[in-house]
């Protein structure tokens, strides 16, 4: 059996990954800050695969190599790493943008998958296999107005999944990117800090994507043969053209 690991599982895209990856048989490492969270999804899913929980912050460069240190030797062998673990803060011009939202979207979405990737991608080498899939946004292949910093930070992982690809090549690890336009999560609640009102006007007038969906084609991209490589994917829901046309009956 495979193991994968996977940040951000607490909730939406990781969370639905996580029970989406369970169904094919592979063996989970689920990280995430909530520790309550991971223990409910930990109880859930250990009736059909092995899981072992990590939780830490992505931002915490010194807690991201200690706690995949401390993975005991059944779960040594990471096979799959999903990149998961991102946010966005505050949707504002940039030249009234918050320093600390910025810092908040570099040190997550850019340093934290880095740290991780660090950690993860010499065992990777060492057994010249493994699958890394790099969980992007439309945000990395457009700049919208007052998307600024998040899509600074999601151009950064575009241009890391290229830059993986090509210096993990000659080891024969697969490497790829998902990069989803409106998907329904807490990412609206986030990035308006908290206010679930004005985030749940972002998903009214037609049917966004749901992190089940995200996490269905995750299951298919891990699940092909090995010669087969998903390296760049954009997912939209119907409704959506683009990162600022979207089909709304309201």
């Amino acid at each position: 059996m495979k193991t994968a690991l996977i940040t951000g599982a607490t909730s939406g895209i990781g969370k639905s990954t996580a029970i989406a990856l369970a169904k094919h048989n592979i063996n989970l490492i689920l990280c995430g800050r909530r520790q309550e969270r991971l223990k409910e999804l930990q109880n859930e899913l250990s009736k059909t695969v092995n899981v072992h929980i990590l939780s830490f912050d992505v931002r915490e460069k010194e807690a991201v190599f200690s706690a995949i240190e401390s993975l005991p030797e059944a779960f040594s062998q990471i096979d799959i790493l999903i990149n998961n673990a991102g946010n966005a803060h505050g949707l504002d011009p940039i030249q009234t943008g918050s320093i600390d939202d910025w810092d908040a979207m570099i040190d997550i979405n850019v340093k934290g998958l880095l740290y991780v990737s660090k950690a993860i991608i010499p065992k990777l080498v060492a057994q010249k296999s493994g699958h890394i899939i790099n969980i992007g946004s439309i945000a990395g292949k457009e700049v919208y107005p007052n998307g600024n910093v998040y899509c600074a930070s999601k151009h950064a992982v575009d241009a890391l999944n290229k830059g993986m690809q090509v210096d993990l090549n000659p080891y024969g690890i697969k490497v790829g990117a998902i990069h989803p336009g409106l998907v329904e999560t807490e990412f609206s609640t986030v990035r308006f800090k908290g206010d679930d009102e004005r985030a749940d006007t972002i998903y009214q007038g037609y049917d966004p994507l749901t992190p089940e969906d995200i996490a269905d084609i995750i299951g298919f991209v891990v699940t092909r043969p090995y010669h087969v490589n998903i390296a760049d994917l954009v997912v939209f829901p119907t409704a959506q053209a683009s990162s600022t046309i979207v089909k709304k009956s309201l």
